[in-house]
């Protein structure tokens, strides 16, 4: 017999199987002895009173045996089916690779930028010299933006896929299985290159194609269908379908469409700051505690405030996280933040930005890239106040909502180094003024959250796409381009690896129909 019930426990127990047995025994009013085993199907924190608790939706398994799950991969050779080709080896192309291999087909990824070894290289000269790569960066090559900026799994997207067929994935290639119960599942910064390594190798097994150093330069239409696609070398390659899932970042690729007359629309996005605190003044105030001890991860938060009929709000949150420098091009601050898998970092930082609207940017309303434009002036600001070699422009928070140019800036984990500067004169007034007014507000909702020990860092802006890339409903496909499928964060469909990945599922099966 197989029952399921909710267990609740103190930390430090989360993983002491006798005593969960215990509890479980207590719950249902039996001896512990008559427990075979448990199985965890969801685990969280309740952090709500003032003892902090774990609360886990558990299998019990009364005198019966308890088969562990296992997690493999096998996929049929499609070496010699039909060609799909994914522009981006983000988390939408690589799992709209492996969906095209379930399907019969050959997936055909052509990443602009470098294999994860061979990325390391330029991204340890980005935060040691602050100098950026165009094609090889923290948001472009294998893996994509993820990759190297934490690999964060939770997501609101159930009801465009299976969410845990995609975690179950990312375990059969070497991810935890503790992605699969925990309510914030995770993998981490360190471990996330294995795995995107094992999941290139099963595509490679399977017979399909990928290739790096692969920039698309234009996509090859005739009479209003795909035919494939030229890359910057010159060379061609063929196909009757095409995915386009380069990311949110992938500006050049915006530009071509724009080109060649296929229909995209400004799209808004999010911009501000990245703020880090000190790790411990999160845990105090959201564990109730002086100090968090070992059997508590770094706690997160989660804050929004409406001010003057615009949402502000925290977003991509890193405990025991890094503030990283994701600037695509020359001359231009991006900042984002991580977390390694034990997220024990002194630090923790989140993106903290107002929606911009499409009515904010000025300019002519028909420009479909307007919103890329304004986009591209802010970071181009932003790194002249910096004064070069991607330091940013940062402030104390008091300070900035104050108004006063901070003296000095606390230690912080951004490495290419920041400087004090008036933000207000780096973000839009509007945007500005909201954050001045959020975060006195975030403040009295978090104890200690409104602190100089507190810094901004600018800026945060690439929290989505500024442009969108429509596509039919049904078909999935472009409205003006039969066998063209726009895909994940890039395209405005996705916000997150899962959901990026879901959506790289449903484009693959989507080509099916195409090409059945």
């Amino acid at each position: 017999m197989i029952k399921e019930i909710e267990i609740v426990c103190p930390p430090g127990q989360q993983e002491d199987e006798s005593a969960l047995k215990k509890i479980a025994a207590t719950s249902l009013n039996i001896s512990p002895q008559k427990i075979s085993a448990l199985k965890i199907l969801k685990r969280s924190i309740d952090a709500r009173g003032r003892k902090v608790l774990y609360r886990m939706q558990v299998q019990v398994f009364l005198d019966e045996v308890y088969v562990p799950e296992t997690f493999t991969v096998n996929y049929p050779d499609v070496k010699n089916s039909k060609p799909v080709i994914i522009i981006g080896a983000g988390p939408a192309g690589l799992f709209a690779a492996l969906r095209c291999i379930e399907l019969g087909l050959k997936p055909i990824i052509l990443e602009r930028g470098k294999d994860v070894k061979q990325r390391r290289r330029d991204l340890a000269n980005i935060n040691k010299q602050g100098l950026v790569n165009p094609e090889s960066n923290y948001c472009f090559g294998e893996g994509g933006a993820g990759t190297y900026s934490d690999g964060k799994l939770y997501t609101r997207s159930t009801k465009r896929g299976d969410v845990n067929s995609v975690l179950k994935t990312f375990v059969a290639h070497g991810a935890t299985e503790d992605i699969l119960i925990d309510a914030r599942p995770h993998i981490g910064t360190n471990k996330l290159p294995q795995i995107i390594t094992s999941i290139k190798d099963s595509i490679l097994n399977a017979g399909g194609e990928v290739h790096f150093d692969a920039k698309v330069s234009c996509l090859l239409v005739d009479f209003g269908r795909i035919e494939g696609v030229q890359l910057a070398s010159g060379d061609k390659i063929m196909a009757d379908a095409v995915i386009l899932a380069t990311g949110h970042s992938a500006r050049d690729i915006f530009e071509m469409l724009h080109r060649q007359n296929i229909l995209i629309e400004a799209k808004p996005f999010a911009l501000g700051v990245r703020i880090e605190h000190p790790q411990e003044i999160i845990d105090q105030a959201q564990y109730h505690c002086e100090h968090r001890g070992p059997d508590l991860p770094p706690s997160y938060y989660n804050l929004v405030e409406q001010v003057d009929h615009r949402g502000v709000f925290s977003f991509c949150m890193c405990p025991g996280g890094i503030i990283a420098p994701c600037a695509t091009d020359l001359n231009e601050i991006v900042v984002n933040g991580w977390s390694p898998s034990k997220r024990n970092n002194p630090f923790a930082n989140s993106g903290t930005v107002v929606q911009v609207n499409l009515e904010d940017v000025k300019g002519d309303e028909n420009d479909p890239l307007r919103m890329l434009r304004f986009q591209q002036e802010i970071e181009k600001m932003a790194y002249n106040f910096g004064g070069g070699h991607l330091v940013a422009p940062a402030q104390r928070m008091v300070d900035f909502v104050e108004n006063r140019v901070s003296g000095n800036l606390p230690i912080n984990s951004y490495l290419p180094g920041t400087k004090s500067v008036a933000l207000r004169e780096v973000l839009p007034g509007w945007i500005n003024e909201r954050l001045r007014k959020a975060l006195p507000v975030f403040g009295r909702k978090m104890k200690g959250y409104y602190t100089n020990e507190a810094t901004l860092v600018g800026v945060e802006s690439r929290t989505s796409s500024p442009v969108k890339v429509p596509r039919d409903k049904e078909t999935l496909q472009h409205p003006q381009v039969r066998g063209l499928f726009p895909c994940g964060e890039g395209a405005g469909y996705a916000g997150g690896i899962i959901s990026a990945a879901i959506d790289g599922i449903n484009c693959a099966s989507a080509a099916l129909r195409v090409l059945a």
